[in-house]
């Protein structure tokens, strides 16, 4: 399947633990991102305030090993299966999904 990325070239990405299937963060990637990921196995993003890659874990050694890759059935979200070594959040959670929502 073809991957739809939007107008800016992106496309969300969902990291999920291989292990447990706790959803860890939502990321963005670019083709570049996403062909770096399946080549190193490891979760490489697109940041969008610095407009550059990024390698999860790079400075924080926290990082993503790919176990496996998904998309969904439009074709617009990827989702990674990961073992996450550390905390997925830059709070230092183990996930960005961790506060409750007050409807």
């Amino acid at each position: 399947m073809k991957i739809k990325y939007n107008a800016d070239g992106l496309v969300p990405a969902i990291a999920q633990c291989a292990e447990t299937g706790e959803v860890l963060m939502l990321a963005w990637m670019n083709e570049e991102a996403l062909r770096l990921t399946l080549k190193e196995k490891r979760g490489v993003y697109f940041s969008r305030s610095r407009q550059k890659l990024w390698r999860k874990g790079e400075s924080s050694g926290h990082i993503q090993e790919l176990v496996s890759a998904h998309i969904d059935c439009d074709g617009d979200t990827i989702l990674l299966k990961v073992r996450q070594t550390g905390a997925a959040c830059h709070t230092g959670a183990r996930s960005c999904f961790f506060q409750d929502f007050d409807a």
